[in-house]
C-alpha cells in the first residue's frame, strides 16, 4: 500500500508567442506521445516580452501508464540519470528539463526545428485518488503522504540515479541580488538627495524585507 508509483508525467514546451512556432512545438509533443496536446494561455500581460493576456504561448501534454515510464526513461537517459536536490519538491514530485527534443530519439525535421522540453513527474501511492473525487472527497493522511526524501530514495533505487548537491553559484547569485538591492535603496534614499533637504525613501523597510525574502525563495 505504500509503494510509490508514477501517477502522471507532464510534458511542457513554452514558446513565449503564438503562431507558427507554437504549432510546430505541438507537433513535437504529438510525435513523442501520440496524443493531442493542449495549448496553454498567458495569465498576465507582459509588454516587455510582447505577451498579451489569454494569448496561447505554450503547449503541454499529460501521459500516464507504461507510456509515461517509457518517455521518462528517455528523458533521464539524456540527463545521465543525474538530478539535483532542488529538482524535488516538498510534496514528493520532481521535474527537470532537456535542451533538445531530438535527444529523445525523434528524427530531426528542418521544417520543425529544435525545441527544449520540460518534464514534471507526479508520484503517488494506492489510495491517492480519494483526494480527486468529485463526490465524497477524502483527505490523504499525513503518514501516507510522500515526502521529499522518499521521492529521492525512490529515484535512486528505481533508476539507479545520482542526487547532486545544490549549485553554490545559485546561493551566491541570490546574495549578490540582495546586496545590489541594498545599494540601490541607499543611493535612492540618501546619496542622490541634497544635504539640506530630506526625501522619503523610494523603498520602505517592508518592501526591502519582501525583496530579501523573495530573492532567497527563487
Amino acid at each position: 500500500m505504500r509503494e510509490l508509483r508514477i501517477r502522471k508525467l507532464c510534458l511542457n514546451i513554452c514558446v513565449g508567442e503564438s503562431g507558427d512556432r507554437l504549432t510546430r512545438a505541438a507537433k513535437v509533443l504529438e510525435q513523442l506521445t501520440g496524443q493531442t496536446p493542449v495549448f496553454s494561455k498567458a495569465r498576465y500581460t507582459v509588454r516587455s516580452f510582447g505577451i498579451r493576456r489569454n494569448e496561447k504561448i505554450a503547449v503541454h501534454c499529460t501521459v500516464r501508464g507504461a507510456k509515461a515510464e517509457e518517455i521518462l526513461e528517455k528523458g533521464l537517459k539524456v540527463r545521465e540519470y543525474e538530478l539535483r536536490k532542488n529538482n524535488f519538491s516538498d510534496t514528493g514530485n520532481f521535474g527537470f528539463g532537456i535542451q533538445e527534443h531530438i535527444d529523445l530519439g525523434i528524427k530531426y525535421d528542418p521544417s520543425i526545428g529544435i525545441y527544449g522540453l520540460d518534464f514534471y513527474v507526479v508520484l503517488g501511492r494506492p489510495g491517492f485518488s480519494i483526494a480527486d473525487k468529485k463526490r465524497k472527497r477524502g483527505r490523504i493522511g499525513f503518514k501516507h503522504r510522500i515526502r521529499k526524501e522518499e521521492a529521492m530514495r525512490w529515484f535512486q533505487q528505481k533508476y539507479d540515479g545520482i542526487i547532486l548537491p545544490v549549485r553554490s553559484f545559485m546561493l551566491m547569485s541570490n546574495l549578490l541580488r540582495v546586496l545590489t538591492a541594498c545599494l540601490a535603496w541607499l543611493r535612492a534614499s540618501f546619496w542622490s538627495s541634497p544635504p539640506a533637504t530630506y526625501r522619503k525613501p523610494s523603498i520602505t523597510a517592508t518592501h526591502w524585507l519582501k525583496l530579501f525574502a523573495g530573492s532567497w525563495v527563487r
